[in-house]
């Protein structure tokens, strides 16, 4: 029995690869540390069908090194530790440590994910996950920090139609059919830009036609498939463009809009805990200090939904949707953290002052620490001023108030206490 064509169009090199330059093109960060035959832990991020496990594969037949594979889905904490302890076994002096790969990793418990901890710090394996999740939800932390984080792009256009124009003329099967590709349209829409799908689609296209010439059309393409070539994927690529009209309508404040969105979504058939979650982000995020009662809504929502489900679950959700789109918005806060991160960056790890240091010991006393702290609480107004940045920061403004009629209360007590200095 023939494999898939998907199988069998499955690249064997980094110059059969398709998409994704901007980690594997000439001089690109991926490629670079392939060629230098050195690949260290990482995650890959993106959509499904945009190349993450070939991408793992290429690397282990380029580096020549024992390639493991795991499911998130089927295996254990006992898969995991079996497949270390022949990782560590079978390994050859100066060889480069074997791959193990976990597809769906997003998908392994917090136990699971810990058992990698141990392997993939002392460089037993070399861990290369995947995920179509984001990572900073799913995988623990001390597993994050211990990998880089690459992010695969849905596969444009032009690589798909390469794609098509490869499999037709140079697959070992579909080249002995004389095929004429009229119509592209219907594939692309129905792929998503996941080069899998595509590759499906055309092979359940051709195996359907009679013996002779195969002529492929957008209707024929959404006649074999009979489903609505507008429906949504929330696998594929209008997984994101959906997710992100929804987000955007909120923060333009149109509420009919972002009830539109979600309800695409719904009928879809999108996880709940995926819309609640975006109605968490972009309550801090776009109406954070113009409304911070937003925030406690979208937590609720998310709860609620968690307690009640299908298909009531829906109207929280709008609830909040409506909230959200309907309120004053502010990203100062947003800003603010970011601003506040950038200068961390630049400046660095600089020394507390003194006079805010926890003195719990005598010798740390002796040392000045704590010494000149003024307790807010004791002064009039719960107010006195004080250094409270380092001292190289100590002019350094990070938040600035969005002038909307909640935060405008904040900045004017912000003038009250510290004046001047918070000026606009």
């Amino acid at each position: 029995m023939n494999a898939p064509l998907a199988e069998r169009m499955r690249p064997r090199s980094l110059d059969a690869y398709i998409g994704q330059r901007h980690l594997v093109g000439e001089g690109a960060v991926l490629r670079r540390m392939i060629d230098s035959g050195r690949v260290t832990s990482f995650i890959l991020w993106g959509p499904p069908g945009v190349g993450k496990t070939t991408l793992a594969q290429i690397i282990a037949h380029k580096l020549e090194t024992p390639f493991y594979t795991l499911s998130a889905v089927t295996s254990g904490v006992k898969d995991v530790r079996d497949v270390i302890e022949r990782a560590r076994n079978g390994r050859f002096f100066n060889q480069a440590s074997p791959i193990l790969f976990i597809d769906e990793i997003h998908r392994f418990s917090k136990s699971q994910q810990d058992s990698l901890l141990g392997a993939v710090e002392k460089g037993v394996v070399t861990l290369i996950g995947a995920t179509t999740e984001n990572p900073s939800f799913e995988v623990i932390r001390p597993l994050l920090s211990r990998c880089q984080l690459y992010v695969l792009k849905p596969l444009e256009k032009d690589d798909l139609l390469g794609l098509l124009q490869r499999a037709v003329t140079e697959d070992v099967e579909l080249s002995k059919r004389d095929i004429r590709v009229e119509e592209t349209g219907a594939m692309l829409r129905y792929s998503g830009g996941d080069a899998r799908k595509l590759l499906n689609i055309l092979e359940l296209v051709v195996e359907a036609a009679p013996e002779g010439e195969v002529v492929i059309t957008d209707r024929i393409v959404e006649d074999r498939l009979q489903q609505n070539p507008l429906a949504y994927d929330k696998d594929g690529e209008m997984h994101y463009d959906i997710i992100s009209a929804f987000i955007k309508s909120i923060r333009g404040s149109d509420p009919d809009a972002a009830l539109y969105w979600m309800a695409r979504m719904i009928e879809g058939g999108e996880d709940p805990k995926f819309i609640a979650r975006r109605l968490v982000i972009s309550a801090a995020e776009d109406i954070g200090l113009a409304n911070p009662n937003a925030l406690l809504l979208a937590n609720a929502a998310f709860d609620t939904v968690m307690k009640i489900g299908w298909p009531e679950g829906r109207i929280p959700l709008a609830e909040a949707a409506v909230y959200l789109a309907t309120s004053p918005k502010s990203n100062s806060a947003y800003l603010g953290i970011d601003a506040a991160l950038a200068k961390v960056r630049e400046t660095g790890n600089l020394p507390v002052p003194l006079h805010l240091r926890n003195a719990p010991t005598k010798l740390m006393a002796q040392l000045g620490y704590s010494d000149g702290y003024k307790y807010a609480h004791d002064y009039p107004g719960n107010f006195v001023e004080q250094q409270f940045m380092p001292d190289e920061l100590k002019d350094v403004r990070l938040w600035h108030a969005q002038h909307m009629p909640s935060e405008e209360k904040l900045y004017q007590n912000m003038l009250r206490c510290w004046g001047d200095r918070f000026k606009e």
